[in-house]
């Protein structure tokens, strides 16, 4: 491949050249031009020829500008420092019409003078909604830049978990697959990683540091080589997890077995090595919510005291960010400002957004993604489910598989979703305190400038194996 034979560059008509491998801007206003809507289409949809060049131009034009992928880390040890706080960070997994989605949450950003917010997608959400890292990169970029957002953009691996049953039978080849997603997601620019071996617990053991063995064990493995695949410039962000969602509560006695036991043995085994910005707590939650027969969600009795205390215990024991909170999208509105009140670090956020799109597309459309689970996920439907209850948990899985059809979606109710997401995001900048924390960003994060060589052929990163199966 050439500069002359593949050139998205045309998509951005004279505004945009490349000479000796370098992108010339020649006017910025095509950025936020709906010329940029065809290129993020081609980023996805062309063949790969037309996808690695509209993404080597998208990353290129974010490095210019100044919109580029970074770590949240500086930020992170800031604030176990006590020299920021009073803000809970958003980790939103933007599984559907992620380039219309992401955008709403830039053009919120913006609005509302927003930084500290992160978009993530999980491992099992890699495998089912058909979003692989350098796409999952290219396409929040792209919406970046189409709203004239500047500035650090935080994307991470969410549950980069190790699948238990599957350690049981192969330690090697599962940890070896995570490894790989390591590979392919920092390639693409994933400077924020959450490591789950929270599934290796063992409550049989007689010793809570016995328990967390294997689970700290295995997570200093691969934050070690998390941060052999650092780009220069860039500590990645790496957070632990010590229960795993949807299980009893976390304690304080967990946390100092875990962490006692990761920083003691990262130390023997890389000694000055930077370690853990945060630390994932269950507290009451499960992803998706405890859906009823009749389709709506069940109360969460979240246990706030635990995620103030481990907070805590988190930043003035661990220098850590504190604690994180995953499975928070369902919770009713009125909790979420408690959680910046307690000085929770992070909350993951995700399936109320793929509630919100279900709700606006075309009832026939909606009739065929549920025909497609009758045939394709019925394995996945238990006796005593309701209809209600099957395609609740189940239709995050047609995703994938009904992706072009969900990126056609009329004008209309583009734009219908996009005004409900501006509101949602609002809601949930506000609430969470991150309006108005840019200044804070741009004072601790660093975002090294990063080029890349022109694509000369097909790309040589390889797909990590996917697992479907695991916690998103």
């Amino acid at each position: 491949m050439s500069d002359s034979t593949i050139s998205p560059m045309s998509l951005l008509g004279g505004a945009v050249t490349v000479t000796d491998g370098r992108v010339q801007l020649h006017d910025a206003s095509v950025l936020t031009s709906p010329q940029m809507d065809t290129l993020v289409h081609q980023a996805v949809f062309g063949n790969e020829g037309e996808r690695l060049v509209a993404r080597w131009l998208l990353w290129e034009l974010g490095q210019m500008v100044g919109v580029r992928a970074a770590s949240i880390h500086e930020l992170y040890v800031a604030r176990g420092a006590g020299k920021c706080g009073g803000f809970t960070v958003p980790a939103m997994n933007i599984r559907a019409l992620t380039y219309d989605t992401v955008r709403a949450v830039f053009r919120t950003a913006i609005a509302t003078n927003a930084g500290a917010f992160i978009l993530e997608i999980a491992r099992s959400e890699i495998a089912y909604t058909d979003q692989r890292p350098d796409e999952y990169v290219s396409v929040i970029l792209a919406a970046a830049l189409r709203e004239g957002y500047r500035g650090p953009v935080f994307i991470q691996g969410d549950h980069f978990q190790v699948n238990h049953k599957k350690y049981a039978v192969d330690p090697v080849t599962e940890v070896n697959a995570v490894k790989a997603l390591v590979t392919e997601a920092v390639a693409a620019g994933f400077y924020n990683i959450d490591v789950d071996t929270s599934t290796l617990v063992d409550l049989s053991k007689e010793t809570l540091a016995e328990q967390q063995l294997l689970n700290y064990d295995v997570c200093v493995d691969i934050t070690r080589f998390v941060r052999a695949a650092e780009p220069a410039g860039v500590t990645i962000s790496i957070g632990g997890e010590i229960g795993e969602v949807g299980t009893e509560n976390s304690t304080p006695a967990e946390l100092e077995a875990f962490m006692d036991g990761f920083n003691a043995t990262l130390a023997a085994q890389a000694p000055g090595m930077a370690g853990l910005s945060k630390i994932s707590v269950q507290s009451g939650t499960s992803h998706g919510g405890v859906v009823l027969p009749d389709g709506s969600i069940a109360d969460v009795a979240l246990d706030f005291d635990t995620l103030a205390t481990l907070s805590k215990m988190g930043r003035e024991r661990y220098g850590m960010a504190g604690a994180v909170q995953h499975g928070a999208s369902t919770l009713p509105d009125a909790a979420f400002s408690n959680f910046p009140r307690l000085e929770t670090a992070e909350i993951h956020l995700a399936t109320n957004f793929q509630t919100m799109m279900f709700d606006h597309i075309p009832a026939e459309l909606r009739a065929a993604m549920y025909a497609w689970l009758d045939a394709n996920a019925k394995d996945e439907r238990k006796a005593t489910d309701t209809d209600e209850q099957f395609y609740y948990k189940a239709r995050k899985k047609a995703i994938g598989p009904f992706k072009q059809q969900l990126w056609a979606l009329p004008e209309s109710v583009r734009s219908a979703l996009g005004a409900a997401y501006d509101r949602k995001f609002t809601f949930l900048f506000e609430q969470l305190g991150i309006a108005g924390t840019k200044p804070v960003v741009d004072q601790h994060v660093t975002m090294p400038e990063q080029h890349r060589p022109f694509p000369s052929g097909a790309s040589t990163v390889v797909a990590a194996p996917d697992d479907a199966d695991l916690s998103d």
